[in-house]
């Protein structure tokens, strides 16, 4: 396996420092809905989850809840409510709104406000080790007292400096020292702590977090691009300063940003679509499919007419993975009697898609892989070979990238009396009895069921939404 390293600008290959591989992604801040670029992002760290697990590594995997911050302040002080309520309201939306795209929980949610003893004695510990310092209650991190700052947005402190806007805080040593621990102001809630009442800075909490509950070093860390600088950029200078320990991150994986036409999209700009806006229309596997089928680190422009695309996509999936009972007059045969060089060779498929996703997780090529199964599985079938096998690869393999193709829909309930229709209408046809068959054909449409008549029988499949 290799992982495109920021860093160094190269793919390395991928060596864990122990037996369990630990993986930090960063969370949200809940004072609103989560929105599809969001869910971009945490379907491709599942994912990296979910393959690290198919080939064979156990993973510990963190993901974080800044449930304290302006923006949630702001929120909750405008609908009167506290902060705490606010962000539990939508800490709760956000599972739900994972759970039905599939994805897998993270072994550990830790939030900020249950963190604030031990981000204090970081604080503590970066001030005492010089690199930090209080004025008037605030505490900043010390940037010109590491000589590796810029090393993962390959900035140059001087430039940086430079350019930096000095009437930000004069009260700051350097315009790049960043915030540790914010003094408490009116109306906000705050911790006692040795520098007065106040509240965590953003970036510290990440670092307190992960290696409270992951050590030292961090395998993979994982985040949108937009948190490159100065978010991880910090992490790493606050991270290494307070341990020593270098790197303090081995891999770091960053995922393009999604984009409405020309904007990111985001709530500052307000050009979003919710999670559950997206599920009220599409498909999670659709949704899915179409982040999947882009590289994780290139952009990726939404459009209703690619998520529809992907929903087509998604239905030869579930057409070649589904059982013999939707594919009228068709019985699965036993391999026996049958020549080998008609079954589809799933062994090689298979180590396509390995090779595929151990090049720095490349799921657009795995995806494109699982397509031509697909296709060689319906080409099997229409020569009367067993198929077996080679589904229970597709469905494999679509697991590993969190597709629910294998799963009952609950469209399916009606199958049996879907079924019992079809067989009725091809003996009607048989009898030549044309009207009644087009009769059935007809509300069946209605009921959103479309029939297709094949060499091999009649396949039914339903219509997409």
């Amino acid at each position: 396996m290799k992982i495109y390293n920021p860093i160094s600008g190269q793919k390395e290959e991928f060596v864990p420092g122990g037996d369990e591989v630990k993986m930090y992604v960063c969370g949200v801040t809940p004072y609103d809905s989560c929105h599809i670029g969001h869910a971009m992002s945490y379907v491709i760290f599942d994912v990296v989850h979910r393959y690290l697990e198919f080939r064979g590594y156990k993973v510990r995997h963190v993901q974080n809840f800044t449930d304290i911050d302006d923006k949630i302040i702001a929120r909750a002080n405008a609908l009167g409510i506290p902060a705490e309520e606010l962000s539990e309201r939508f800490i709760e939306e956000y599972f739900e709104d994972m759970d039905a795209l599939n994805i897998k929980r993270a072994d550990i949610y830790p939030r900020a406000t249950e963190e604030v003893p031990d981000i204090i004695g970081m604080v503590q510990g970066l001030i005492e080790k010089g690199h930090a310092y209080e004025v008037s209650g605030d505490v900043y991190f010390r940037v010109c007292s590491t000589d590796s700052y810029g090393k993962l947005s390959h900035r140059d402190l001087d430039e940086m400096s430079a350019g930096a806007r000095v009437e930000v805080d004069q009260a700051k040593e350097c315009p790049l020292d960043f915030a540790l621990w914010k003094a408490a102001k009116h109306g906000e809630p705050s911790w006692e702590s040795p520098w007065g009442g106040g509240r965590p800075g953003w970036h510290i909490e990440c670092s307190v977090m992960s290696l409270k509950y992951l050590g030292d070093t961090l395998d993979i860390h994982g985040g949108g691009q937009d948190l490159i600088f100065p978010h991880h950029e910090n992490e790493i200078a606050q991270s290494e300063a307070f341990t020593g320990s270098v790197p303090f991150v081995k891999y770091w994986m960053h995922n393009g940003l999604l984009q409405l036409g020309q904007d990111k999209m985001s709530k500052s700009l307000g050009n979003l679509i919710t999670v559950r806006e997206l599920l009220q229309r599409f498909s999670a596997d659709a949704f899915r499919l179409f982040v999947l089928s882009s590289y994780y680190r290139s952009p990726l422009t939404y459009s209703d007419e690619g998520l529809e695309a992907m929903e087509r996509g998604v239905e030869r999936l579930r057409r070649a993975a589904r059982v013999s009972g939707q594919w009228s007059g068709v019985r699965d045969q036993g391999a026996e009697g049958l020549p080998t060089a008609n079954r589809p060779p799933t062994a090689d498929y298979r180590q396509r898609f390995v090779e595929a996703m151990d090049d720095d997780f490349n799921t657009a090529q795995a995806v494109a892989i699982l397509f031509d199964l697909a296709r060689e599985i319906n080409r099997a079938r229409e020569e009367g070979a067993t198929i077996t096998e080679a589904q229970g690869t597709l469905r494999e393999l679509a697991g590993v990238l969190g597709l629910l193709i294998a799963e009952e829909d609950r469209r399916f309930a009606a199958e049996p009396f879907v079924e019992l229709l079809v067989n009725v209408r091809a003996d009607l046809r048989a009898a030549k009895q044309w009207h009644l068959a087009d009769m059935i054909r007809a509300r069946l449409g209605h009921l959103g069921v479309t029939l297709e008549d094949t060499p091999i029988g009649t396949v039914w499949q339903y219509k997409l939404r």
